[in-house]
């Protein structure tokens, strides 16, 4: 084994878990849900999550415009398929009735929005008293899906702000990662935007230095105490209709 490839496989795991976590999350919220519950998947681009849903009414919904390949500019699919939607249409125009959803997930979505908290508005129109509303997006990200992207990310003041300005009453709010988590995951970008902005690939002292900071990433997240406040991958909010 070469020495990169045993560095690689020495990696620490910090940094690593923003996906799984999310989906961790998300997937125990939704089986939470009564058996039979209708609800919306809002900006449901590939349908990732339906088979979190088996037990509910499950409805897509999406603007359906996104190529995969967008302006080429910052970090894309390349490749899109969304499959057959339910719906699709603006997501500040949801054509379905008032109170026509027992609960809305709306899961990285937001930071494409041009206006998100319309989008909270129309999600309070459409829940049902008591109904549910389960949202995730970015604390922070690079530009991706472009031109579809218009913030870099929501901190949980604006989830406070905005939700209850629509009447959702906030059951919980949780980071995911911390900073340290943060930074890690950002290391490990550093070989491909090098090669793809700078021309070039960190050496072999530099992968070293990389490794070692993740060492002390993985260390100083492992003792953290709140440094989400300053930076995390993103929040996971679930809210209820009043």
């Amino acid at each position: 084994m070469s020495i990169t490839n045993l560095v690689r496989s020495l990696r620490p795991s910090v940094g690593k878990d923003n996906e799984a976590s999310r989906d961790r999350w998300l997937r125990e919220r939704l089986q939470a849900l009564p058996t039979k519950s209708r609800i919306l998947d809002a900006g449901a681009g590939t349908r990732r999550y339906r088979s979190f849903c088996e037990h509910l009414n499950y409805v897509s919904q999406d603007f359906g415009q996104y190529d995969g390949q967008g302006d080429d500019a910052g970090l894309q699919t390349q490749t899109f398929d969304y499959g057959t939607l339910d719906i699709v249409s603006d997501i500040t125009a949801i054509p379905e009735p008032d109170a026509s959803f027992d609960a809305i997930m709306c899961i990285e979505v937001l930071e494409h929005l041009p206006q998100p908290d319309r989008a909270i508005k129309e999600f309070s129109r459409l829940l049902k008293p008591k109904g549910h509303l389960i949202l995730t997006a970015p604390f922070c990200s690079l530009t991706h899906f472009s031109p579809y992207h218009f913030s870099t990310g929501f901190n949980k003041y604006w989830y406070e702000t905005h939700l209850t300005a629509q009447g959702l009453y906030i059951i919980e709010i949780i980071p995911n990662g911390n900073f340290f988590e943060f930074v890690a995951q950002e290391m490990d970008r550093i070989e491909s935007i090098s090669k793809r902005y700078s021309k070039k690939k960190p050496g072999l002292i530099e992968r070293l230095s990389i490794f070692i900071a993740l060492r002390m990433l993985q260390r100083f997240s492992t003792t953290d105490n709140g440094s989400s406040e300053l930076l995390c991958f993103g929040y996971h909010v679930l809210a209820r209709k009043e």
